[in-house]
């Protein structure tokens, strides 16, 4: 099975770092402009009744701390606010399945074939929280991570939905398919999705933005 890992990570704007209030994860300080300030009253509050420190700073201050954690979008966009948290932590399959039985709901995981765009994964992790997944799967090689980026687009959706991240993809397929999990892979030669039986326990496969899903991979779905 797949361990716990961390990584450490910088989170930028207002959703991000008051989503991450909200569920409790650790967080170092939170540095604020003058300007965004007024607008966040209630960030203040949850970073006071949680006991981390608050620091004021300049838009060029935040901007230097931010450029290297941002990966691909402006520097600009921590929104005047940004927090230096404890690491991301990349969650099990198991901690899925708890999500799945506490919700007394079938297992429904998403996962990313090669995903390289983090704006793309951020925007995937948001999705799969809306529609009731129990995590999503991206793998440690030749993928993006949840990065500053990839956060941001989330707005604080990776707080709640477990990112499982796995050395092989085609070998977790394997693993969940013993568990009995439908895997549908998502392919343009592939049956249309409005005539297929989708229901139950399922993994969705989505495919890297240029080559769509592996052969492997292909090959391995239901």
């Amino acid at each position: 099975m797949e361990t716990r890992e961390e990584v450490t990570t910088v989170l930028l704007g207002r959703n991000t770092v008051k989503e991450a209030l909200k569920s409790g994860r650790e967080i170092d300080a939170i540095y604020l402009t003058e300007a965004a300030e007024a607008n966040a009253k209630d960030i203040v509050a949850l970073a006071k009744r949680a006991g981390v420190p608050i620091k004021r700073a300049s838009k060029a201050k935040l901007d230097e701390m931010s450029q290297f954690a941002a990966q691909g979008q402006k520097a600009s966009n921590h929104q005047g606010i940004l927090a230096k948290a404890a690491a991301v932590r990349y969650r099990t399959l198991e901690d899925a399945q708890a999500l799945a039985e506490q919700r007394g709901e079938p297992l429904f995981l998403i996962a990313l074939d090669g995903i390289e765009d983090p704006h793309n994964l951020g925007a995937i992790v948001r999705s799969a929280e809306v529609f009731g997944a129990h995590g999503v799967v991206i793998q440690k090689r030749r993928s993006v991570g949840m990065t500053a980026a990839a956060a941001k687009t989330a707005s604080g959706a990776e707080e709640y939905m477990p990112v499982i991240r796995v050395t092989n993809l085609p070998s977790f397929i394997d693993q969940v398919k013993e568990l009995g999990v439908f895997v549908a892979a998502a392919d343009m030669d592939g049956q249309s999705a409005d005539k297929a039986n989708l229901t139950g326990a399922m993994m969705l496969v989505i495919g890297a933005e240029g080559d769509g899903v592996s052969r492997l991979v292909r090959q391995k779905a239901d």
